[in-house]
């Protein structure tokens, strides 16, 4: 098996001269490059990348402060390889190399990493891209057809939950532990909205995200998981919950039943 070709002379510049923009500290400025020019690269691209962090993570930086904040993007820039070429987005390899910190690395408060998941959650599904359900039935049916049919959820959302109610997160406030569980979806008008679940509620959306299940049999599926003596109950409160998504755009229609 052959190696590769050595780098050429330019590919030794090049790669010396990102290695410093990675890392000032620690490597030498290539020569033959002004401190003054190389010194407005450094700024440049430091900047671009933390504008792009700041617009989506505020508040994580509101908390940081800003010597903490920077501090970490720092970290980011220097020790992360992006698997994307696409600016929007690097706040996703920005949570996805969080997730990757050892507990060494100290990054606290300890439910920053969920924040952050949680302020990103945001512009996925701003951007998420997605095609338009088809075969619906007639919107005048829906309400009557919740249970009967199977309920189509928002084409562009993301169920998430965290250990700590990161929706609460503010400089100097301390969080207790607590399961939170969201829906986060695109409404027609193209704005992303937020809905806290209780844990049926979240599951009964989980289980609509198979296409094979109607309203009713999500419904007596709960029923059992919950060892409900009445599930007829669960099926009425159930019947509310389903229209009361549809009325927040959470659904969006029904399909008829395979």
């Amino acid at each position: 098996m052959s190696s590769a070709p050595p780098a050429t002379p330019y590919q030794q510049f090049q790669m010396a001269f990102a290695r410093h923009i990675r890392n000032p500290k620690l490597n030498a400025r290539p020569t033959n490059v002004p401190a003054r020019r190389m010194h407005i690269y450094n700024e440049l691209l430091y900047s671009n990348l933390e504008g792009f962090l700041l617009a989506c993570f505020p508040i994580c930086r509101k908390i940081l402060g800003q010597r903490r904040w920077a501090k970490l993007v720092r970290r980011f820039f220097t020790e992360h390889r992006c698997q994307t070429p696409y600016f929007r987005e690097i706040p996703q390899e920005f949570v996805a190399w969080l997730m990757t910190q050892q507990p060494e690395e100290a990054i606290q408060p300890e439910w920053l990493i969920p924040l952050a998941h949680y302020e990103w959650v945001e512009l996925a599904v701003d951007v998420m891209a997605t095609e338009a359900p088809t075969q619906m039935i007639a919107d005048e049916r829906v309400p009557h057809s919740l249970l009967s049919h199977h309920p189509v959820l928002a084409p562009a959302h993301m169920l998430v939950g965290y250990d700590w109610p990161v929706h609460l997160a503010a400089p100097r406030k301390k969080l207790q532990p607590q399961r939170t569980q969201f829906m986060v979806y695109r409404t027609p008008d193209d704005s992303v909205r937020f809905v806290e679940l209780n844990a049926v509620s979240a599951r009964l959306l989980a289980l609509l995200q198979d296409a094979s299940l109607t309203g009713q049999t999500a419904l007596l599926q709960i029923a059992h998981e919950l060892q409900h003596p009445e599930p007829e109950r669960i099926i009425e409160h159930g019947h509310s919950l389903l229209h009361d998504f549809y009325q927040q755009h959470i659904l969006i229609g029904c399909y008829a039943p395979a």
